[in-house]
């Protein structure tokens, strides 16, 4: 480490003692020539290594906060995943298919008579975790909702108003009606 890279090719036989010697003198003479400032050369490198040094500080700040929105999303996905796992009705046994909808398709799931008239009720919600579906109660799909509305998929909640233009107002759909 304590030999510089003239005093190596000097010592591997590159270079000869006469040629590191000019190099020094010339050196010396152009420093001295620009009064120990640098020349327009070294400015215009150091100006481009200064650019390139806040170029990466600027990348290396993007990728971080990239960073911090994906664990952020992870940690916000794995919170709602665990809310759904640990308030899920289980629904075994059930002897009704109740039939609801995920985006273009009809879906199916038993249920048994009184998680039935829960749902109908609005007082059980469905909701999507990854591939499967799970009851759980009307507070943690209202909770679900503010997270994210795309997961759940059956609340029904009473509705007090109607509409001032709608022709059906006065016909109540029956809370058993199979379709």
């Amino acid at each position: 480490m304590g030999n510089s890279l003239q005093e190596q090719l000097l010592k591997a036989g590159l270079v000869k003692e006469q040629t590191l010697k000019q190099a020094r003198s010339t050196k010396r003479k152009q420093v001295k020539q620009t009064g120990g400032q640098p020349t327009a050369e070294n400015q215009a490198a150091r100006a481009a290594a200064e650019r390139a040094r806040a170029e990466k500080v600027e990348r290396d700040r993007e990728l971080n906060r990239q960073r911090q929105e994906e664990a952020a999303r992870r940690a916000a996905e794995n919170e709602i995943r665990q809310l759904i796992h640990s308030h899920r009705i289980v629904r075994d046994k059930g002897d009704l298919a109740y039939n609801f909808t995920d985006g273009s398709t009809l879906k199916r799931i038993y249920v048994n008579k009184d998680q039935h008239a829960k749902l109908a009720a609005g007082q059980l919600a469905i909701v999507r975790q990854d591939t499967f579906y799970e009851l759980v109660p009307a507070e943690i799909a209202e909770r679900l909702q503010t997270r994210d509305a795309a997961l759940v998929l059956v609340f029904n909640r009473a509705k007090d108003e109607t509409s001032a233009d709608d022709p059906y107002a006065e016909y109540q759909v029956p809370d058993d009606l199979m379709w």
